[in-house]
């Protein structure tokens, strides 16, 4: 059998508050690598604490790459994060270096491995119209006009991700064909690496949840709502009609914040919230990792031995 020479990568996934960050720190000095970011609310300017972006001294430690690209009023779209990563990607091979992919966002990695289908492109009047539709109505009255169309995009999109079912709807409107018939036509644009995936979650999901308590307490003792303060202020965000319409905006924690500071929450429903819309993010995350099949999956608290055995012989 002939050898692979195509230059090594490392994919490592998990749900929010899994450890990803510590751990790609750890690789990336240990095995002279750099940080590329899988994370869609990471390519946004402004959105730090409430992101968890690396800060200034974890940034100054190992090169990192997708943070912040984009400005929190422009869209960024999963096909530009692809192409902005695969240059990213190749000047870090060129240099020598090992890519490390850290992230969450399953789309991005879907479009960064693999390419992604020829779906239509996102439409002005089509988003502004489902948009109105979803004041009137409200998103689980789309979620269910997405079922009659496209039941499989349906089930597996939940009826609070405002974000997914207009995509969904906008995508059949465009072209009269459902996103889960697109997505079976994907363009086979696979990332010319030979990746291992990594996924690290806690076995017990107990674990992750009260990680997921415990970060967001450190975030609001950091001051994530000034920096919420912060966003509002911006000019450019005040012009926008319905701002939490906006990509990153609709971070998770970010608008539950922004509604508070509009009055709509007390400090504690708008904590609660916050750890409810974050809880079902990674459930999200964890339902779309069980279908990494070529994955291998720790629990880095339980597995830590076995999780450098499996880097160790992946760099051999």
């Amino acid at each position: 059998m002939p050898s692979d020479h195509r230059p090594l990568a490392i994919a490592l996934m998990g749900p929010t508050a899994s450890g990803k960050t510590a751990l790609a720190l750890d690789w990336a000095q240990r095995f002279g690598g750099e940080i590329v970011s899988v994370d869609s609310a990471l390519v946004y300017r402004g959105l730090d604490i409430g992101a968890a972006k690396p800060d200034a001294a974890e940034l100054a430690r190992v090169p990192h790459h997708m943070i912040d690209v984009r400005d929190p009023w422009q869209r960024y779209s999963a096909a530009e994060f692809a192409a902005d990563a695969r240059a990213a990607i190749a000047a870090i091979l060129a240099r020598g270096k090992l890519p490390i992919l850290t992230g969450g966002t399953g789309l991005y990695f879907q479009a960064l491995l693999h390419g992604l289908s020829p779906m239509p492109e996102a439409d002005v009047a089509t988003r502004a119209a489902i948009t109105e539709e979803a004041v009137e109505q409200g998103w689980p009255a789309l979620h269910k006009q997405l079922a009659e169309v496209d039941p499989e995009a349906a089930a597996r999109i939940h009826a609070t991700d405002p974000q997914r079912i207009q995509r969904a709807l906008e995508v059949f409107r465009l072209s009269g064909k459902p996103i889960s018939a697109w997505r079976r036509e994907a363009v086979a644009d696979r990332l010319p690496c030979r990746v291992l995936k990594v996924i690290v979650s806690p076995r017990d999901r107990a674990v992750l949840h009260a990680r997921i308590e415990q970060r967001l307490d450190a975030m609001l003792d950091a001051g994530f709502l000034d920096e919420v303060r912060r966003l509002r202020a911006l000019p450019e965000l005040r012009a926008v009609a319905l701002p939490l319409d906006l990509p990153a905006l609709r971070a998770v924690g970010y608008r539950q914040a922004w509604e508070h500071l509009d009055g709509a929450t007390s400090p504690a429903e708008f904590r609660d919230r916050a750890i409810f819309a974050t809880r079902q993010l990674a459930k999200r995350q964890v339902t779309w990792l069980r279908g990494e099949l070529d994955a291998r999956r720790f629990d880095p608290a339980i597995d830590g031995a076995e999780l450098d055995q499996a880097i160790a012989l992946f760099l051999a």
